[in-house]
């Protein structure tokens, strides 16, 4: 299973943003990584410099590398609608990521971590696959063994109440993605229209 295991800190630092799930060192050390740190003479991004940068992010926000990130778009281009926000919705969609949305797990890739090693269940089947796109009325939830395991569920922290597309039920450690999230819901800073079009070069 292809992942980024470099340095995350590193990527935080490069765009200013806490977009591996840990900025504590942001403020500490907020100039991107270089030996010169600040004084380094930076030369104004270009156009495909600004797209480049821009998929990049929502690349390392999502965890996706290259292969699997261009597949996403194109399943995006070939959906009706508006490309860019076709994309988002699908990255959104991930597994991985809804299980983040819900509060089971405190960053991505502890998501990622609790669906490679059997822990989540989809519609009551064990499902270990952290790419599965969720479709409305999926049901995704905790494996029995492991909800009755506290180092696990001591770290569920509910769902954001701003993720209206998801729903989650504390007590029986089960969430239901309702449909895809509109992209004004969606918290993150990403300019997708920016990589639409460096796609279309």
């Amino acid at each position: 299973m292809a992942r980024y295991t470099g340095p995350k800190t590193k990527i935080s630092r490069i765009f200013g943003e806490p977009i591996t799930g840990n900025g504590k060192w942001l403020t500490k050390n907020s100039n991107p990584p270089g030996m010169h740190g600040a004084n380094r003479k930076r030369k104004t991004l270009g156009e495909y410099a600004l797209q480049l940068r821009e998929k990049q992010k929502a690349k390392y926000t999502y965890g996706l590398l290259e292969k699997q990130f261009r597949k996403t778009f194109d399943e995006a281009a070939r959906r009706k609608g508006v490309t860019g926000e076709n994309l988002i919705k699908l990255l959104e969609a991930r597994l991985d990521n809804t299980v983040f949305r819900m509060g089971i797990a405190p960053s991505r890739q502890a998501a990622r971590q609790l669906v490679s090693h059997k822990h989540i269940t989809v519609n009551g089947d064990v499902l270990n696959i952290p790419s599965y796109s969720c479709k409305a009325g999926d049901v995704i939830g905790l494996k029995n063994k492991t909800a009755a395991n506290g180092n696990i569920t001591g770290n569920i922290r509910g769902k954001n109440p701003k993720f209206n597309w998801l729903e989650w039920n504390e007590t029986d450690s089960k969430g239901t993605f309702i449909t895809y999230p509109e992209r004004e819901s969606v918290p993150e800073n990403i300019k997708e229209q920016l990589i639409v079009e460096l796609y279309s070069k």
